[in-house]
């Protein structure tokens, strides 16, 4: 993944260098810059962005093959993309093979330039939403066409994108601190369901929403319909097994075209049935696999993680923690994460520490269990929605999915990123979202007692190696299975000296 940044203002160009210094760490390897007409690139240190009163910028982490430099520029659009397009080389194939396109890159953010040229008809808004259609991936992107800029993230929101104005200047960027950076104090998170059009919020259509089966498309202009309803409408969907051999193989996709062109993945490890299972289908998929726990010593996920990491064969690298250690990465964490928000705090530490761990061993890449508890009603509050509304609790289900993007994921990409490590989540991908929310409540909870939860999941884990004490493992969260969460509110967090430092080195976070 990627860092990017555009601003609109006079002199745009100063504020965009600042902007892509302070978003160095999600692109250590390449940056460059788009202004009056002209894309540069090289190292921060000593890029010269052209002065323009529009521009643009990219931060690159390379990952798989030698990825183009962005921003990437065409005829008339100039094109900055943070993400994975996970089914470039179909896209790549048709694009070549019948329209004749011409790549100049292998990076699969061409795939993007090369649908807006090919659908640009003179309005760029207008052209947005059928080259979404065709996108399957984890992305945000920011176009400009000479008179528009847009701005969009992929629907479910893996990836984040801030934006806001003040009386100068109108920015976007891929973390709230290159905006603050350039004196643009309030900004937003721009909700999966709208586009960016200049200053403006765009509703998109609601097809391009996850809960309509949004997938990617032939160019013909014919969609896939990702088998929406697939379930409910088959002769035998009310066959558990049956739709548990769908899951299974939803899995196993999800996961490998997520690891596809690595030689080597980590596993952000708690010694759950969720991380497992990414784990066991890791290694039968033949990735060097390694997992990372953090926890203090004698917490559960780390008892869990190194006795798993010792049944299913793969090394295990673990970090303890203390009250020193949660000290001095406390502010480290609300950096990254950019708001005070103790949940968020307990859980970023986990997943920034692990992070920490796999930049150090050269890792790029690493996979998460996020979004499986929000799919298989895997907390403790769906049972008493459940015991209240039946099948209808369902929606509770899809109201989380749906504000996963400000919730966690957001939390969780900027906390990897910190050390320019990519986080993927197999669990969402469009086509597990959409089976996952046909499958019946009924297969999720068993009962009013259901303690564990989750269940149809588990009994998937259990068929694809998971061991049986790790199936029936229950839910513990991040903060609470690591002891971060008894470090921070009973020691740390009540120093008053301590508290008083952090309200004063981070001046545009209300702690």
């Amino acid at each position: 993944m990627c860092g990017i940044a555009a601003i609109t203002g006079e002199n745009a160009h100063l504020k965009l260098y600042e902007m892509l210094q302070t978003l160095k760490h999600r692109g250590p390897d390449k940056t460059g810059a788009w202004a009056d007409g002209k894309v540069v690139y090289g190292d921060i240190s000593n890029l010269e962005i052209p002065q323009g009163s529009m521009a643009i910028g990219h931060n690159l982490l390379s990952i798989v093959g030698n990825q183009g430099q962005q921003p990437l520029k065409s005829d008339r659009i100039v094109l900055s993309c943070n993400g994975e397009i996970y089914n470039y080389p179909e896209l790549r194939h048709e694009l070549e093979n019948e329209f004749n396109y011409y790549f100049k890159t292998d990076s699969d953010s061409e795939i993007i330039l090369a649908l807006i040229t090919q659908y640009h008809n003179g309005y760029l808004p207008g052209c947005i939403p059928r080259v979404l259609e065709h996108l399957d991936g984890d992305y945000t992107f920011t176009a400009y066409d000479g008179k528009d800029l847009v701005a969009v993230r992929d629907p479910v929101g893996v990836k984040p994108l801030y934006y806001g104005s003040n009386n100068e200047y109108w920015g976007l960027a891929s973390e709230r601190k290159a905006l603050w950076k350039v004196g643009i104090i309030k900004t937003h998170s721009l909700n999966p369901k709208f586009m960016l059009h200049n200053l403006e919020l765009v509703a998109l259509p609601e097809r391009f929403s996850w809960k309509e089966g949004f997938s990617k498309g032939k160019l013909n202009g014919t969609l896939d319909n990702h088998e929406k309803n697939f379930i409910k409408n088959a002769p035998n969907a009310s066959n558990k097994n049956y739709i548990k051999n769908i899951l299974k193989n939803k899995l196993l996709e999800s996961v490998k075209k997520r690891i596809w062109g690595l030689e080597k993945v980590g596993i952000l490890f708690s010694g759950g049935v969720d991380s497992t299972l990414l784990a066991v289908l890791c290694k039968d998929l033949g990735v060097e696999t390694e997992l990372y726990a953090v926890g203090s010593e004698g917490s559960p996920d780390l008892n869990f993680a190194r006795n798993v990491s010792e049944d299913i064969g793969l090394p295990l690298h673990k970090r303890l923690v203390n009250e020193e250690v949660v000290r001095k990465y406390t502010p480290l964490v609300l950096n990254a994460i950019e708001e005070w928000n103790l949940m968020k705090l307990g859980v970023g530490m986990t997943a920034y520490l692990a992070a920490e761990m796999a930049h150090e061993n050269g890792l790029r890449v690493m996979l998460s269990g996020q979004g499986a508890d929000e799919l298989f009603a895997g907390y403790h509050r769906y049972l008493g929605f459940y015991h209240e509304k039946g099948e209808k609790a369902q929606k509770d289900l899809m109201s989380d999915v749906e504000n996963l993007y400000h919730v966690n994921l957001e939390r969780d990409d900027k906390v990897t990123m910190a050390s320019s490590v990519e986080l993927r989540v197999p669990y969402l991908d469009l086509q597990i979202i959409n089976m996952a929310m046909d499958i019946p409540m009924k297969y999720k909870i068993s009962g009013q007692d259901d303690r564990l939860r989750k269940c149809i999941l588990r009994e998937v884990a259990r068929d694809m190696g998971v061991a049986p004490e790790i199936v029936k493992r229950p839910k513990k969260a991040a903060q609470y299975g690591s002891g971060i969460h008894k470090i921070l509110t009973r020691k740390v967090l009540k120093d008053s000296e301590y508290m008083k430092e952090l309200k004063n080195s981070f001046k545009f976070i209300d702690i």
